[in-house]
């Protein structure tokens, strides 16, 4: 028998006030959530890093950005597919980030030497992926074992829903945004916007198995101020730089909000800088939201300002850990 589900899935909220919350400290042990950051930092991401959305990186024109304190270039040829090099020239060091695309290749705004998507002696393209949703690059020479094929990515809908990708900059390290992540405890406390009714139904054990290592919350997603949206959700680390919520149970089970870390360089100042790109994958099996993916171009930019905005308490977080990390 098929499940019955509500035709609208709002629930009107019934919030505390912000200091008659429950407190979760006791629960957000900081050996448990050490452990979980540990074993994450374990998983290798076979040199992979997210260099930004795959709609970032457009037709026609180049894409720069530092990732692992490597200046790169990233650029579509004729068919689309992504090719990522070197962002400096190597005649004479121009930077490549603002280069034209002509039938494929860079061309160099200084002297006009193009660059083909196979490179040439002392510029060679490096290993790029495009998933869809991100566009990736691996980075050989960054001491994390073994190369591999292709980015490890955790659960989507075999659809790709309705996706959105944002970015935050913060002066903290990838290990730090992790870790933020890996605290489920602090949701309605710093996000009390958003979130509501926040429970952890269970949390991985220290010494916990493989199967074990996943966080599973129960929260109310806010709508407005007065009606929200309870889900089921699992948190899981794919690899030491990405940790993956998926809606298990609940209106829009399927979807998924990847965060993934990556280091950019040390700004002025010294602090290392770690770009966070989220994306949102959203999907629904209700007839409606072949609708929603129809306004895909208006709502995208919506989903882009609501991360932003819990980033906005989130970075903060993740710095001041870096900060009392560096301290010690």
């Amino acid at each position: 028998m098929k499940e019955h589900r509500p035709v609208n899935p709002l629930r009107r909220l019934q919030r505390p006030r912000w200091a008659e919350q429950q407190p979760t400290w006791a629960d957000a042990k900081p050996a448990l959530i050490g452990a979980a950051l540990q074993r994450a930092r374990e998983r290798s991401p076979g040199g992979w890093f997210v260099l930004a959305a795959s709609r970032e990186v457009r037709p026609g024109r180049a894409f720069g950005r530092v990732v692992a304190g490597q200046e790169l270039v990233a650029w579509r040829d004729g068919t689309g597919a992504l090719h990522v090099g070197p962002g400096a020239c190597p005649h004479l060091g121009a930077a490549l980030c603002d280069a034209p695309v002509h039938d494929g290749r860079l061309v160099c705004r200084w002297h006009g030497l193009a660059l083909e998507p196979g490179g040439r002696p002392g510029w060679r393209t490096l290993p790029a992926h495009d998933d869809g949703v991100l566009a990736w690059v691996r980075l050989d020479d960054t001491a994390e074992g073994p190369p591999a094929d292709a980015p490890v990515l955790g659960p989507r809908p075999a659809d790709q829903g309705l996706a959105a990708v944002a970015t935050v900059i913060g002066r903290c390290e990838p290990e730090d945004v992790i870790a933020n992540r890996l605290d489920p405890w602090h949701g309605a406390w710093l996000h009390p916007y958003s979130f509501t009714a926040l429970e952890v139904l269970s949390a991985p054990p220290i010494d916990c198995t493989a199967a074990e290592d996943r966080f599973l919350i129960e929260v109310t997603f806010a709508v407005g101020t007065r009606f929200g949206v309870p889900v089921r959700a699992e948190f899981s680390c794919p690899d030491a730089r990405t940790i993956t919520m998926q809606i298990v149970d609940g209106e829009g089970t399927g979807s998924v909000v990847e965060t993934h870390a990556t280091p950019l360089r040390p700004g002025p100042d010294g602090v290392p800088r770690t770009a966070v790109i989220e994306a949102v994958v959203a999907h629904s099996d209700r007839p409606g939201f072949g609708y929603t993916r129809r306004a895909a171009g208006a709502l995208r930019p919506l989903i882009g300002m609501a991360a932003r905005r819990l980033w906005r308490d989130d970075i903060a977080y993740a710095e001041r850990r870096y900060e009392l990390r560096a301290r010690s």
